[in-house]
């Protein structure tokens, strides 16, 4: 793969370099502050916006007052996941997470069958975030 990736560089073609999700979300101060209960630290946010940021992670948030989230019906009967986050340490992170009131653990810690111990979290807006760390690390 780094071959592939020299290559392309090499071509001169610009490089990519990072994504952030941008959720949309009903009440903004609630979910700055449910985030920050799970680490997250507000960088800025000017009126309806936030910079969400743990270490080299960061959350978009855009408020729209009433907004909810559109219901997918197939949505629960799959692994529908809106944000994959890889972590050194998921048994620490899983334990961290398990003595906050707030934080509603939706999928168990787990070793999957593709080589990931994982654990999922669903946020107040019905976001689903994923923690994984390789189950060889």
């Amino acid at each position: 793969m780094a071959d592939a990736n020299s290559a392309t560089r090499a071509a001169g073609r610009a490089r990519v370099k990072s994504s952030t999700p941008v959720f949309l979300v009903g009440d903004i101060q609630a979910t700055i502050s449910w985030y920050q209960r799970i680490g997250f630290e507000a960088e800025y946010f000017p009126p309806g916006f936030g910079i969400l940021s743990r270490d080299d992670v960061r959350i978009f948030v855009q408020g729209h007052p009433g907004y909810k989230r559109p219901h997918d019906p197939g949505r629960y009967e799959r692994d529908a996941w809106d944000l994959y986050i890889e972590t050194d340490n998921v048994a620490a992170l899983f334990a961290e997470f398990s003595d906050q009131p707030e934080v509603e653990i939706t999928g168990a810690l787990s070793e999957r069958d593709y080589g990931q111990i994982e654990f999922e979290v669903t946020d107040p807006n019905g976001y689903v975030l994923v923690f994984a760390q390789p189950s060889d690390s």
